[in-house]
């Protein structure tokens, strides 16, 4: 029996450091995913700092008459909400979906007809079970960030809000703190609010003055979509960077937690071997008494 368990434990610790070389792999591979995601979000910040500013110049000297500042009453709403597209990263996607659960049925609970527009395949599988109407998703991303993907979604979603498929827009997505830390949170996208096209501007405080030409009315009207599809874009990044992150801490914890099994089926093991020796020794002496 003795010699049985030790084969059974021998067997466990194989299947252990089975899981471990790949739950290791898998750590490594979102590293370096979180690595090249997090390097692209920084170098797009500048710009989009820069372009923020530029808006923020021009809401704040121009008259704004554009479709996309226009305040509807609220009678279809549509949530962008931003998951994975595989799982084996912690709690990502629980949190957001828990945070996008509550948001939509709040939204649903004021009267509003509310849709799903999913970026990730957990988040469309989610809310499709329970019953839920998905107005769009994209769930072949895998984490993978490009200005394409970014402008696909956002015209998509400048589209239903200019022909008044939807009167408001908000996005749930997961932002970036570091790479321990990321904060699922719920935002408004359409319509633009003059002080979001402001916010986080210095030039205000700088009052810094600039020449425009052409005139700050047509730069308004090229820079207006150009700013939301770039607002699209950051949001999109800093959510797979956010997943990269999670996956990669997840499977460290994996890790890890599988050399302590591993160390603990070893003792077991060694407990259980000695047992078996020394059963085997008393055997010995009990029938060399008899003798």
């Amino acid at each position: 029996m003795a010699g049985a368990g030790v084969k059974l434990l021998n067997k466990r610790i194989r299947s252990v450091k089975s899981t471990q070389q790949i739950t290791k792999a898998m750590k490594m591979v979102a590293a370096s995913k979180l690595q090249r995601s997090q390097g692209r979000m920084l170098a797009a910040r500048p710009y989009s700092r820069k372009l923020a500013e530029l808006m923020g110049q021009l809401a704040g000297k121009t008259d704004i008459e554009h479709p996309l500042f226009e305040v509807r009453p609220v009678a279809k709403r549509l949530f962008l909400v931003i998951t994975s597209d595989k799982g084996l990263c912690g709690s990502y996607n629980t949190n957001l979906l828990k945070l996008a659960h509550k948001a939509i049925d709040r939204s649903v609970a004021e009267g509003v007809q509310t849709e799903i527009y999913a970026v990730g395949r957990k988040g469309a599988e989610y809310f499709r079970k329970r019953g839920y109407t998905v107005f769009a998703g994209h769930t072949d991303f895998s984490g993978d960030m490009n200005a394409e993907r970014g402008k696909l979604v956002g015209e998509k979603l400048v589209a239903a809000f200019l022909d008044r498929s939807f009167d408001e827009v908000r996005v749930v997505y997961a932002q970036f703190v570091s790479a321990m830390t990321q904060r699922p949170v719920e935002v408004g996208l359409l319509p633009i609010a003059p002080e979001a096209a402001t916010a986080g501007d210095d030039a205000r405080k700088r009052d810094i003055d600039y020449i425009w030409e052409p005139s700050q009315e047509e730069l308004f009207a090229v820079l207006l979509p150009l700013y939301l599809r770039n607002r699209v874009f950051m949001l999109l990044s800093e959510a797979f960077t956010s997943e990269h992150a999670a996956r990669m801490a997840s499977m460290s914890a994996a890790t890890e937690n599988a050399g302590e099994m591993i160390s603990a089926l070893t003792l077991q093991r060694n407990r259980e071997r000695q047992a078996a020796i020394t059963s085997e020794l008393l055997d010995i002496v009990g029938g060399a008494n008899a003798l």
